[in-house]
């Protein structure tokens, strides 16, 4: 695919939202550059999707209540909404609820929509609590390891195997 404003090879593939209607660019480096960085006369085309984020930020997102939540931490893995937004993974599936209000419309504005309508793997729900338990179960181990706790470390070790080898089975 070539560059729609050259005709160089396109390398990258922006999805704008302009007026509300997504639209697809697609810019050797250069044009990205040029468009993600854009003189004077070139700001009235980044203006209404620079709009949107800020406007999103904007929406009752103080420095001190962004410092505060990225303090919050899922008690299940233990992942701060910091390393999350650091990352961009949540650690567990159990980070969906706790930090549900914060992700909502992250979602709607990534796909339109909070619930999944689709395909899902066959046995999903039982996966997805065996996985948490696994996830905290092994904060707990490298806990007791760190604390040399190691008849407890040895306790959960033993656990986890046997949830993994049920699952496996």
């Amino acid at each position: 695919m070539k560059c729609q404003r050259c005709e160089k090879p396109a390398t990258f593939h922006i999805t704008d939202l302009v007026d509300g209607e997504p639209k697809e660019l697609h810019l050797c480096e250069q044009c990205a550059h040029t468009f993600l960085s854009p003189e004077e006369e070139d700001a009235s085309e980044v203006i209404p999707a620079m709009a949107g984020l800020i406007a999103q930020a904007a929406v009752g997102e103080t420095a001190e209540d962004l410092a505060r939540l990225d303090e919050r931490v899922c008690p299940f893995c233990g992942i701060s909404f910091l390393e999350f937004r650091k990352q961009g993974r949540l650690g567990c599936p159990h980070d969906y609820a706790h930090f549900s209000r914060e992700l909502e419309p992250l979602l709607v504005n990534i796909h339109g929509e909070t619930h999944h309508v689709g395909k899902s793997p066959r046995h999903s729900v039982r996966d997805a609590e065996q996985q948490t338990q696994l996830i905290r179960l092994r904060r707990e181990m490298k806990q007791a390891v760190a604390g040399e706790n190691y008849e407890r470390a040895s306790e959960i070790r033993d656990e986890i195997k046997s949830i993994e080898s049920a699952r496996n089975a």
